[in-house]
């Protein structure tokens, strides 16, 4: 049992084994009431609480694919005029997966199929957008291993957690569009744009002002 295992007590441990695939963590997320509390809250508190957003989600997410024999992985997707989301991604048979929360329907799961990092971060360009319906996905991070952050106790220490966002935060992180393809987008069709936004919680959402 490694370090991180042994932070788990015993009725942690067996909510955990019940996730025995990557979708069936995602169902867990999927349960859970949309965070939008000022703070982060640890894999440990996320279990307790059962609330997530997308950081606190996919770092759930990340501790609990670890536990099925998957690096836990976290990859950044970059925005303007919006949130950023951060994905836990995961391999099988070669190809990439994620499993993600988000108050939108379409920024949450993804089968892995994905040849490259680029190609699963390009599957959430179209449905990535602000309440605007502007299309506003621009970036995106090669994976964050939080096992070199183990001796931070990051799924049970807040200030572990303060520790990772900083990393995440500075990640490099590498353009999906041109110049040219950003000034040509058009917007989401407004079918679209509720539909993606069907049970969104209000509170937890961007609201790009006329300056952003």
């Amino acid at each position: 049992m490694d370090r991180i295992e042994r932070l788990w007590s015993k009725s942690e441990r067996r909510a955990l084994d019940r996730l025995d695939s990557p979708v069936a963590v995602q169902k867990m997320l999927d349960r859970m009431v949309y965070n939008t509390d000022p703070f982060v809250r640890t894999p440990r508190r996320v279990l307790k609480d059962r609330r997530a957003h997308c950081l606190d989600g996919a770092l759930f997410a990340a501790a609990a694919l670890r536990r099925l024999r998957h690096p836990p992985l976290l990859l950044d997707l970059r925005a303007v005029r919006d949130d950023d989301h951060v994905l836990a991604v995961f391999r099988q048979r070669g190809r990439w997966g994620a499993v993600a929360k988000s108050n939108f329907v379409g920024l949450r799961y993804r089968e892995p199929v994905y040849r490259s990092l680029r190609e699963l971060a390009m599957s959430y360009f179209d449905v990535y957008y602000n309440s605007k319906g502007e299309r506003t996905l621009r970036e995106f991070s090669l994976p964050l291993d939080l096992r070199r952050y183990d001796r931070c106790d990051w799924t049970v220490s807040e200030a572990g957690l303060a520790v990772v966002e900083d990393r995440i935060e500075r990640l490099a992180h590498y353009r999906l569009l041109s110049p040219a393809m950003e000034r040509a987008l058009n917007p989401v069709d407004d079918r679209s744009r509720r539909a993606g936004m069907l049970g969104a919680d209000p509170k937890g959402l961007y609201r790009p002002g006329r300056g952003s």
